[in-house]
């Protein structure tokens, strides 16, 4: 039998890599918003993490697009 998907060695594992390949931002909204964008990020077929990386990524584009043309 193998090992335990979510043995003690397994999270140990992905939590030092997760600390080698991640860097972690916390963020606060206000009660009852994560709801309402974790169901959008679910229709979309996305995490909330994948959902709200793209988000900032986009916005991050227009930015410095809206930059350079100014």
């Amino acid at each position: 039998m193998g090992e335990n998907k979510n043995s003690e060695a397994r999270i140990r594992a992905n939590n030092k890599y997760n600390a080698k390949a991640y860097d972690r931002v916390n963020i606060a909204i206000p009660k009852g918003k994560k709801e309402v964008i974790q169901a959008h990020a679910k229709a979309l077929g996305k995490s909330i993490n994948g959902y709200v990386v793209e988000a900032i990524d986009e916005k991050m584009t227009r930015d410095k697009t809206q930059e350079d043309t100014e």
